[in-house]
């Protein structure tokens, strides 16, 4: 999922964007995952957020005529780079998810996967399928949630600002059989057991993100989560540490004894630790002199 080269030199962090979306449930929020190709070259296999990498298209100044300013954000330079942010954001989810937030009502279903298949394998294409349907995409209905940087060990690194965002019940998704084979509504709970009992893999980033989202009562309770979070780069430190069973690796957050940054960024324990090809969230162990 992760591949590790420390003796490599740190690559320079690509930005990307990645759209948390949730809905109310019959009993809980829910949130909305799909589960990346085995063959991806990065996090292949693990259950993710819908996102990806922000191209030259999501940056251009057209998008101002076809998209609503995004809400300021600080973990963005400036707000041509927040609104590409934002941009690569939704259309990874169209994308990814066949699901897409517009100014006014909400698009149906089928009305998502005839815009997806209508936009696919072409860059630029949502622009000019926007334009010809006098839509506008509504950036400011995402709220801006975390920001994490891939440790500079890993081959693939990419600087991925977490967005959020509220649908409507109604909203189905559906993944695309290439970049991602499967998809699914749950809580944010019930995720997190799935990965506790080996069913599902998950990245560091997204466990902490949907446990930070497992106390939320309404989906419309993500802007109350988002006015909380901070948007300070998270860049795991990769450690090693020493276990009962012998010595492994561990991530280690800002907040960890044995990270650069002293103060927390997000909370919950302070490092992932690497147990049977599975990164789960542990405290540091006890300093011993």
């Amino acid at each position: 999922m992760l591949h590790f080269d420390p003796d490599r030199p740190a690559a320079e962090p690509r930005d990307a964007a990645t759209l948390v979306l949730l809905r109310d449930g019959p009993s809980a929020v829910e949130v909305f995952c799909v589960k990346r190709h085995e063959r991806s070259g990065f996090l292949g296999g693990a259950v993710v957020f819908p996102g990806g990498k922000v191209d030259a298209t999501d940056r251009d100044t057209a998008w101002l005529a076809h998209c609503t300013l995004p809400r300021p954000a600080a973990f963005a330079p400036d707000a041509d780079a927040l609104r590409a942010l934002a941009v690569a954001a939704c259309r990874e989810t169209l994308e990814e998810a066949a699901m897409l937030p517009v100014v006014g009502e909400a698009l149906a279903h089928d009305e998502l996967l005839s815009l997806r298949k209508a936009v696919a394998g072409e860059k630029g294409a949502l622009l000019s399928a926007l334009a010809a349907r006098r839509m506008r995409v509504d950036l400011a209905a995402l709220w801006p949630l975390a920001r994490w940087i891939t440790p500079a060990p890993e081959t693939r690194r990419y600087d991925t600002r977490f967005f959020a965002a509220a649908v409507g019940a109604g909203q189905r998704g559906a993944h695309d059989e290439r970049e991602t084979t499967a998809s699914f509504w749950a809580p944010p709970a019930e995720v997190l057991s799935r990965f506790d009992v080996g069913e599902i893999q998950l990245a560091p980033p997204t466990h902490r993100t949907l446990a930070q989202l497992t106390g939320l009562s309404r989906a419309a309770d993500v802007a109350e989560a988002a006015a909380r979070a901070c948007l300070d780069p998270i860049c795991p430190r990769l450690v090693r540490q020493n276990t009962d069973d012998g010595e492994t690796l561990a991530l280690a957050l800002p907040g960890d004894p044995e990270h650069d940054v002293r103060e927390a960024r997000a909370p919950g324990p302070s490092r992932f630790v690497l147990r049977g090809g599975r990164w789960y969230p542990q405290d540091a162990p006890p300093v011993t002199h």
